[in-house]
């Protein structure tokens, strides 16, 4: 539990009403000044401009689990079987170009890519999600700018979730989603490699119970980590010290996925959300009653924004892509 109360917000109404079935995978951009985000299950990429409020997306012919800038522009990714540049035709039609598809072939049918981020040297690490039928875990993969790629770890994985790096790019932090861990690992910056895995943060210790799940995160510039409850209906702060200190509630949308900050200033937190009827959800639940809880949580699969008025800003956790 956490020593102190923490600090509560409520945020009711939505900026984006889009719907999407698996909203996930916000991703600021600082010089275009626009938000781009995901709909996993329904192949799509939303770019967001947000002074002007224009809002376009892009349609695809499979699942896209995360999105990293490069840094001559454009957009990279992890696609359904590996990473991948994001590339338009001739005629600008948008496609996906693979570097690298690390997964075995027998467990491409099953399972997938999902969340990541890049490191400081423009490594990009991503994990996928687990599959009960077949039994496959989860996976941790490393794609260096040489298009070098290699597993990070796969030692009892469920879905790998939300990723990014202490500011001193000494810590590497991994949410395994279902097990209801952020893992730490020790980092080294000039080689890429991960070890010493712990837990840095069990969501159950902090009274967060085993009914809602972490998923996707961002890290501010004091170093907490703000996670986005699947379930829950909220996102809450992981303090540096321990313990929660601000919980975000999104009572109109259950299933809160992601979040990074952004806007002029980066303290606007904006948060994605998924349907209950997302492909991936609580496979236990009937589609009646996945429908009866999308009418109660009418929000869900619609984007939010807070704006933390320069108390919480973004921090250094994430970076482009150099390949």
């Amino acid at each position: 539990m956490s020593p102190i109360s923490p600090r509560e917000v409520t945020v009711s109404e939505p900026v984006l009403k889009t719907d999407c079935l698996l909203g996930e995978g916000p991703l600021w951009d600082s010089k275009s000044g626009t938000l781009h985000f995901l709909d996993i299950n329904k192949h799509q990429v939303f770019h967001y401009h947000f002074e002007s409020g224009n809002l376009t997306r892009d349609q695809y012919k499979e699942s896209i689990g995360c999105l990293a800038l490069r840094k001559d522009g454009g957009l990279a990714c992890a696609a359904r079987q590996g990473f991948a540049l994001l590339t338009r035709t001739e005629n600008g039609e948008p496609g996906i170009s693979y570097i690298a598809r690390p997964l075995p072939a027998a467990d491409v049918p099953f399972v997938r890519f999902n969340d990541g981020a890049c490191d400081a040297k423009g490594r990009f690490f991503a994990g996928t999600i687990q599959s009960s039928y077949p039994p496959i875990g989860g996976r941790l993969y490393r794609l260096d700018p040489d298009g070098t790629c290699e597993l990070v770890d796969a030692d009892g994985i469920s879905d790998g979730n939300g990723l990014g790096w202490s500011e001193d790019h000494r810590i590497l932090y991994f949410t395994d989603s279902l097990n209801h861990r952020i893992f730490a690992y020790d980092y080294d910056i000039d080689t890429g490699k991960a070890s010493n895995r712990r837990v840095h943060i069990d969501t159950t210790a902090n009274g967060l119970g085993t009914a809602s799940f972490p998923d996707g995160f961002c890290i501010d510039h004091l170093g907490g980590i703000w996670s986005a409850r699947w379930g829950g209906s909220k996102v809450v702060r992981h303090a540096p010290g321990g313990g929660i200190d601000f919980v975000i509630h999104v009572p109109k949308a259950l299933n809160v996925t992601a979040c990074c900050f952004g806007g002029p200033n980066l303290d606007h937190l904006f948060v994605t959300t998924a349907s209950c009827l997302a492909e991936g959800g609580d496979e236990s639940l009937t589609r009646e009653h996945k429908a009866a809880l999308q009418e109660k949580f009418p929000d869900s699969g619609n984007v939010f924004v807070v704006d933390l008025h320069g108390e919480f800003r973004e921090g250094k956790y994430r970076y482009e892509y150099l390949g």
